[in-house]
């Protein structure tokens, strides 16, 4: 596999497709508008809230944040979070509910509780919570508190998420992000006690000084909080995008050959705990939705990874979101600014975006097939989209001559066997129709 590119291939993640990198600027407003209008009445879509203010700026996040020492920007970014809300409500077709609400960043947990309740008012103003909804937050060991957890739990927080990385102090110390065990632990029994049953939690492989022993340990104290569902992410090294990166010593990065050795022992140590294996880098309880989703075929992959949220819609809030819709992809205005000054106009800030077409919905589908399932059915593909069984099945032989004994084939499915998941995303490159070389994307491993 090191042979095809395993070790030193640069390829997307694939929450989606085509990848943020393709978006032009042929989506603004109007269009972003018109997509609203077209979501079904009495409809269900997610709602994804972004939050891009932090109390300090981790140097490993390539997030897009910004650090602030007072809650006056805080403040005044919610009034601009009310009004793209209440925009959004003269807009949207009525009897609309939430399948899904996420509150992501930056740090939302950043809020103070009057806040947090003027927030989630104001998008209940919107779309109240579907049956069988999920609200989550993600939520900083650091920066929360007992009246904070009170208000999120008032609001209908049904999963909290955890961003660990590494419990190591020198690891810790190298990536700017000091959050200790102990704070975590207090975190986690805060939010169970109020009666918040799910814990998402996101741990790290690839961190400078990282070592085997060093991941066996992290995971171990992660594993004794009992999360439902953890994100085994590989750190993404790009300093020529995120500036902040640079205080990272490169010199200190494992290889790709080690950042696989160590992708290995945790994954070990999570399937020893009796966790499911979910796609490419994901871990669940048996009880999970994530778990019995990918049982029963449904499970799905967006821009917070993988998911079992049905829902054809995601609106995306805030400075830099990302919405999906099954005409194609809109991004706000990605500086908070320019989000908030088209707001304050009475507009959507929506400046780039993608609109189907040609094989996009089928290359997304075939793609999002190897990402969640590792196979891309024949049967699925013809009957969903203008294709025929030899024009699939040409696809399908040259991917198989493009990775020479990696991938199984049938006379139904094209296969990725387990010992050859390692290769999935290069193997889904191969079904990316766009021009990926000047995109900048993270290692492979």
């Amino acid at each position: 596999m090191a042979k095809l590119g395993l070790f030193d291939a640069k390829v997307p993640r694939y929450t989606s497709y085509p990848t943020a990198p393709q978006f032009g600027t042929g989506v603004g407003p109007d269009v972003y508008t018109d997509w609203i209008h077209r979501i079904p009445e009495n409809g269900t879509v997610s709602l994804y809230v972004h939050v891009p203010f932090c109390r300090r700026l981790c140097w490993f996040c390539a997030c897009r944040t910004q650090g602030t020492q007072n809650d006056a920007p805080v403040r005044a970014y919610l009034e601009t979070l009310k009004a793209e809300l209440a925009l959004l409500k003269q807009h949207l077709p009525s009897g609309i509910t939430l399948s899904r609400l996420h509150w992501g960043g930056g740090t939302p947990t950043l809020l103070d509780p009057d806040m947090m309740q003027q927030l989630a008012d104001a998008i209940f103003d919107v779309a109240p919570l579907g049956r069988d909804a999920e609200f989550s937050v993600e939520i900083d060991p650091n920066e929360i508190d007992a009246a904070r957890l009170d208000a999120l739990a008032a609001a209908g927080l049904t999963r909290a998420s955890i961003g660990v990385q590494d419990f190591d102090d020198e690891i810790q110390q190298t990536i700017g992000r000091i959050q200790g065990y102990d704070i975590t632990r207090d975190a986690v029994e805060m939010i169970r006690a109020r009666g918040i049953a799910s814990l998402n939690a996101d741990i790290l492989f690839g961190l400078p000084h990282q070592t085997q022993a060093r991941m066996t340990e992290s995971v171990q104290k992660l594993l004794s909080l009992v999360p439902d569902r953890v994100a085994l992410y590989g750190y993404a090294h790009v300093p020529w995008m995120a500036k902040r990166q640079q205080l990272i010593p490169s010199d200190a990065l494992p290889t790709p050959q080690e950042r696989l050795a160590l992708f290995e022992t945790a994954r070990k140590l999570f399937l020893w705990d009796g966790y499911a294996e979910i796609g490419i880098d994901h871990f669940a309880s048996h009880q999970d939705g994530l778990t019995i989703a990918q049982k029963t075929g449904r499970l799905r992959r967006n821009f917070q990874g993988y998911t079992d949220d049905t829902s054809q819609v995601l609106i995306g809030v805030g400075a830099s979101s990302i919405s999906r819709f099954p005409q194609g992809f809109a991004q706000n205005a990605p500086a908070t600014s320019a989000h908030t000054a088209k707001i304050r106009a009475g507009q959507f800030s929506v400046c780039r975006g993608h609109a189907f077409h040609g094989e996009d919905r089928m290359r997304a589908r075939m793609i999002e097939s190897l990402m969640c399932d590792f196979r891309i059915d024949m049967d699925e593909i013809t009957s969903r989209f203008a294709i025929t069984r030899p024009a699939l099945q040409q696809m399908f032989d040259a991917a198989d001559r493009a990775f020479p004994g990696i991938l199984s084939m049938t006379p139904d499915s094209l296969v990725i066997p387990p010992a050859s998941r390692a290769m999935t995303r290069i193997i889904a490159r191969a079904f990316d129709a766009y021009d990926l070389s000047k995109a900048g994307h993270s290692s492979a491993i």
